[in-house]
């Protein structure tokens, strides 16, 4: 069963599209909203700025993620006056947290909000293995790991 995308929902980048759009547009910027622990030791896409959506302990929404990542755009100064301000693009594991967190910017009135599709390791296949049918990992974009 689909879900119904909400007029709030983040747009749809495909993990190379969104690569595209971050080497075009040095405004863009790339956050991922995974937990702490995810994005050190599972690795992340290399210039990936982090702010948790869910993190340990609590696993609740971060009260202050649309703070975060509007000190991340220079106090949310950065495209205040203009139509097209700068691409925010959010990556997670899969690609759910990234929409609910897209969600909250835009409902918080950011602009250009985008989630990447598959995530940084894409969905469990038929052995229960991320970064074989999708994702980031998958389609060999730059990444690292601590």
């Amino acid at each position: 069963m689909s879900e119904t995308r909400k007029d709030t929902d983040p747009l749809t980048l495909s993990p190379t599209d969104a690569w595209q759009m971050i080497q075009d547009n040095p405004q863009s910027y790339l956050i991922d909203v995974r937990s702490t622990m995810e994005f050190l030791m599972v690795g992340h896409p290399t210039g990936a700025i982090h702010i948790p959506w869910l993190d340990e302990p609590d696993w609740t929404p971060n009260p202050r993620f649309c703070a975060q990542v509007r000190e991340v755009m220079l106090g949310g100064l950065l495209g205040a006056d203009e139509d097209k301000g700068p691409a925010v693009i959010l990556i997670c594991r899969s690609g759910r947290r990234s929409v609910e967190a897209g969600r909250t910017l835009t409902e918080a009135g950011f602009r250009n909000v985008y989630s990447i599709a598959g995530g940084f390791e894409g969905p469990l296949d038929s052995d229960h293995h991320r970064s074989s049918t999708s994702g980031w990992r998958h389609d060999g974009l730059p990444w690292q790991q601590c």
